[in-house]
């Protein structure tokens, strides 16, 4: 609010607020304190203002509010016309009013007619109204948008701040709708004055963020860039905030910016203090330019050897500025300093190609570590986390290992700890594995309740990713589940048992470390669940022992029994019956235990039952049958990562180079290590048991990941599944019930691609290589079309993998309404940048089928997956389909792939089983012609009666049996259903095989419909 001053007057609004004041004040002030009251009267009283009476009270100042608002409303509704100053007055009482806490109804047209007036000090406080008590749904709107052209019109530089400052403080859509057309072109006119192209390219930045559809991008796109080379620092300051959100949405319009802000970043960073003394900062030039500049070429890949070798002179002076001794001991020079410091070394991970710059920014933040300043070593942490992945400064981040270690020990800040974490669990590889994993464990006993369940995660990937000796692995669990079980999920338990499963090696010390830790008088859960899963399949191995004889074991176990849940103890029931195949001395005891009235007649449905089968199994059973059904499980096959036999015949055994040796052997047990083949559906633990309540067991399988090595998608699964609080399992394309290619995602488990013939022009390795057109749409790629084709009778599957990506698929539909689940499986060890999905629908497509999807996030690690949701409903019938556009870059290149998404007019099908009768009954009624559409067509694959019956299934409508009078004809119903309407459908399809030929009729009460569906349906035969 203006100062108030002599010249200006508003003597009565002083006085009021005085008044309020002293209310405020007194009210503060408790009763005891009289002489304190005198005194701040005394106080008032020489200031000229009022004193108040020592009884005056919160309803006192509410009645001084509601007389000062009906004298307010008793002026404006006067006969006798107000001048500006008296407006002016009256509307900043208002204002203040409001600004306490108390509603404000009326005042907004005075507040509207200072707009037109010429005084800078009425026109001020009416915008000033307005912004603070108008809403974009006001009546007034268009009043207060004619106001504002005027002042934009009026080319008076403080008249046109005003205004501007007015749209960016609303920032409503109907102020975006009215001048986001206009701003531009006071941005780029070269007559405007440099304070009103700050306000402006602010004010269009406000504008963009909230309507981004509204603001249009045009010829002026090309000349806002230019004002980065603007002699006005403040004009280049505001350009360049607007400047970095639009390249982040629009990166081709701008990518000329990049060799302008490296231009002007370069006379910044080589300036002395002095030169820029209006934009200096405590001895640091433009730091908040500096900044911004940064973060506009973190939108961009490295630059061309040109421009890129002035860059890195600037990214060198940073570093250097960096290590000489501070001009001020204020904090505020730090501050800035460091601010330019971590936005440059945020640009050089980002870049990732300067080996040099890259070692020098971890040293850089190494020192930081160690700094006094809780901020500064959280950022050094979380930089160095970045810097970790990165090949070229991995092993100087392992340099400063025992600083975050004892970071871990001894930082009294949790978020600093938490940092120390993820910095310790992104350095670590073979050579620091076990270091790592023991001093994660050590500080799990102390860690907060809040990261306990991250760090048992990344204990467990690690402790798996990097064990030489599996034996260690497992003591690593063990040692996990006994500090913290209560945090170890069912993931994590699940993991050993199918390594200890899948190694004999490590079988036999795995039954006898559980067996020595389940001795404990307090097991948990977790721990005794590991203990039964495993003495069940291999007590055997240490039943010599007479320390771990077969009845011990029992015992051991079953005292366990009663303080487990019912899982467990189901599980445990599970064991009891292996036992009894392992040891038949144990039989009579077992069959004991199954035999009591707490087994077969416990109040649990589940327990009950598996006591009651496993009790007949082993009566009724003889030796044989017994063994086998309750045999041992087998090893599960392993194979070799397809990804590294593609690097392996490439390179040949011993071309890798060592930087290339090490990264693999970083990542080889995630990212080319033996990986097994998934499990099967079938049970766990219960061997062959298949009808003898198996159950848990066949979840566990069906959902568990594949066997041996971790994958790197587990990993990367299994961390997204905790910050996303999901099962971490179901975050994995779905096991098919029969081996397909479509099974494996990520392509691990692929035949490599024969190397005969040139690769594909687009879709490939190679797809636009040559091209750098982000808002360009890359043509189909080749084979979409068939796999379109294919995915007309199913719903999961693959719909297009190359070298690079791999794309899958999982859908469901329902009457009107589907939800398909989209997979992005990254096949390769670097990661995808700025990874853009986009859904791309004609004008007729949209209207007829609507789709809503979640955004999906921007960098997708080597090896790993992402899901993104799209939500469906199907409006009107429609004949197109939409073209899924996917936009990265990999390794610096950019890359464009367009698919057609399986969305069809047979997916919102609804079955319908109707009779014979009924059948041609209808049949007749749908006989015009413009409700029938015949093809008759030859043959493209065999004619196979069963396959022809799951495509007219799988098509979306009933095959209705025993109606048509031939036989050897397909008949089906269904019904259509969209928003709008629902469209019955009959179809025949009538095969000939003398002559390889078919003829498919379709009958509906839409053509259009009908003439669609015949030409989906023929092309599945």
């Amino acid at each position: 609010m203006p100062a108030v001053s002599k010249g200006d007057g508003m003597r009565g609004l002083a006085v009021f607020i005085s008044d309020i004041r002293n209310f405020n004040f007194r009210n503060k002030l408790s009763a005891d304190n009289d002489s304190l009251w005198k005194v701040f009267s005394r106080c008032l009283s020489t200031l000229g203002s009022r004193t108040v009476a020592k009884g005056k009270s919160k309803e006192a100042e509410i009645k001084r509010i509601n007389k000062e608002l009906a004298n307010i409303r008793s002026k404006f509704k006067g006969d006798k016309a107000l001048d500006g100053y008296s407006k002016k007055k009256y509307v900043c009482k208002l204002l203040f009013i409001f600004l306490l806490g108390h509603d404000i109804d009326f005042g907004h047209m005075e507040a509207v007619n200072l707009l037109s007036s010429n005084r800078y000090t009425e026109k001020q406080i009416g915008y000033l109204f307005i912004s603070v008590l108008v809403n974009s749904n006001s009546e007034l709107i268009r009043l207060i948008n004619n106001a504002i052209k005027n002042d934009l019109a009026s080319r008076n530089p403080t008249f046109m701040g005003l205004a501007l400052h007015c749209i960016a403080n609303v920032g409503s859509r109907e102020m975006a709708e009215a001048f986001a057309g206009e701003i531009p072109k006071i941005l780029v006119a070269g007559d405007t004055m440099d304070s009103v192209k700050q306000s402006a390219a602010l004010c269009l930045l406000r504008l963009y963020r909230t309507s981004p559809d509204l603001v249009p991008m045009g010829d002026w796109t090309s000349r806002v860039v230019h004002l980065l080379n603007d002699q006005h620092l403040g004009v280049v300051t505001a350009a360049t905030s607007l400047i970095t959100t639009l390249a982040q949405k629009n990166p081709e319009e701008f990518k000329t910016s990049v060799s302008l802000a490296v231009s002007r970043l370069s006379r910044i960073v080589t300036s002395a203090s002095t030169d820029l003394q209006d934009y200096t900062y405590y001895f640091v030039p433009a730091p908040w330019l500096s900044v911004k500049l940064l973060r506009l070429l973190q939108c961009y890949p490295p630059p061309d050897p040109a421009v890129r070798g002035r860059l890195t002179e600037c990214l060198e002076t940073v570093l250097n500025k960096a290590q000489e001794p501070p001009k001020s001991k204020k904090v505020q020079h730090s501050n800035a300093k460091n601010a330019v410091l971590f936005e440059a070394i945020s640009l050089i991970i980002h870049h990732d190609s300067e080996p040099n710059l890259l070692v020098r920014a971890c040293n850089q933040l190494g020192q930081f570590l160690q700094h006094r300043e809780t901020n500064l070593r959280y950022l050094a942490l979380e930089s160095m986390c970045t810097l970790a992945s990165s090949e070229f400064s991995h092993e100087a981040v392992k340099t400063h290992i025992e600083t975050v270690i004892n970071a871990l020990k001894t930082e009294r800040d949790v978020s600093v700890r938490q940092r120390a974490v993820d910095l310790l669990y992104a350095m670590c590889d073979r050579s620091n594995a076990q270091q790592i994993v023991a001093e994660m464990l050590s500080y799990l006993e102390t860690a907060d309740y809040s990261i306990r369940e991250e760090i048992v995660l990344k204990v467990a990937i690690l402790a798996e990713k990097y064990a030489v000796d599996y034996t260690w692995y497992v003591d690593t669990i063990l040692n996990l589940i006994r500090i913290a079980g209560d945090y170890v999920s069912e993931e994590v338990w699940y993991r050993v048992i199918q390594i200890v499963i899948n190694r004999d090696d490590v079988q036999g010390y795995a039954a006898k470390t559980v067996f020595e830790a389940l001795q404990a008088p307090a097991c948990h859960e977790n721990l005794v669940k590991v203990g039964g899963y495993i003495l069940g399949e291999f007590g055997n191995l240490i039943a010599g022992d007479p320390r771990s004889s077969p009845l011990i074991q029992f015992n051991l176990l079953h005292s366990k029994f009663h303080l487990c849940s019912v899982p467990t103890r189901a599980l445990l029931l599970s064991t009891y019956i292996k036992f009894v195949n392992l040891f038949p001395e144990v039989k009579a005891t077992i069959q004991d235990v199954l035999r009591s009235d707490s087994q077969l007649r416990n109040a649990d449905v589940e327990l009950q039952q598996r006591a009651v089968e496993y009790l007949r199994l082993s009566t009724v059973a003889s030796t044989d049958i017994l063994a086998t059904v309750l045999e041992e499980m087998p090893p599960f096959p392993e194979r070799e990562s397809s990804i590294l036999a593609k690097l392996k015949k490439k390179k040949g055994p011993n071309t890798v180079t060592d930087l290339e040796e090490a990264k693999r052997e970083r990542s080889a047990d995630v990212n080319g290590g033996p990986e097994p083949a998934p499990a099967s559906a079938a049970g766990l633990h219960t061997g062959r048991l298949r009808a003898c309540a198996g159950r848990s067991w066949t979840r566990l399988s069906a959902h568990s990941p594949p066997f041996g090595r971790g994958t790197l998608a587990w990993e990367a699964s299994v961390l997204s599944g905790l910050l996303c609080g999901r099962s971490v399992f179901r975050t994995f394309f779905p096991v098919q019930s029969t081996p397909s290619p479509s099974a494996d995602l990520l392509g691990l488990g692929a035949t490599p691609p024969a190397p005969a013939g040139p690769p594909p022009s687009s879709g490939g390795l190679l797809v636009d290589v040559f091209s750098d057109s982000p808002s360009a749409v890359a043509p189909l790629a080749p084979g979409s079309e068939d796999n379109f084709a294919r995915f007309v009778c199913k719903n999961n599957g693959v719909l297009f993998e190359n070298q690079l990506l791999q794309i899958g698929l999982k859908s469901e539909f329902r009457q009107n309404l589907g939800r398909m689940f989209i997979f992005y499986g990254n096949k390769t060890s670097t990661q995808f940048l700025s990874f853009t999905p986009t859904l791309i629908c004609s004008d007729d497509l949209q209207t007829n089928l609507s789709l809503q999807t979640k955004p999906v996030d921007p960098t997708v690690d080597g090896g790993a997956q992402v899901q993104q949701v799209v939500n469906i409903e199907c409006v009107s019938d429609f004949t197109e389909a939409p073209v899924l556009n996917i936009q990265f870059r990999y390794g610096g290149t950019f890359q464009n792939v367009s698919v057609k998404l399986p969305i069809t007019l047979n997916k919102f099908f609804q079955p319908t089983e109707m009779a014979s009768q009924d059948f041609f009954q209808r049949w007749k009624q749908l006989s015009s012609p413009q409700q029938e559409v015949q093809n008759i067509f030859k043959a493209k694959h065999p004619m196979d009666t069963e396959i022809t019956k799951a495509k007219i299934i799988g098509f979306g409508s009933a095959l209705l049996e025993d109606v048509d009078p031939n036989p050897a004809n397909f008949v089906g119903a269904g019904i259509i259903h969209t928003r709008t309407t629902q469209i019955g459908c009959l179809l025949r399809l009538e095969p000939n095989l003398q002559a390889q030929m078919y003829r498919l009729t379709l009958r509906t009460s839409k053509e259009a419909v009908s003439r669609r569906l015949c030409a989906l349906l023929s092309e599945q035969f």
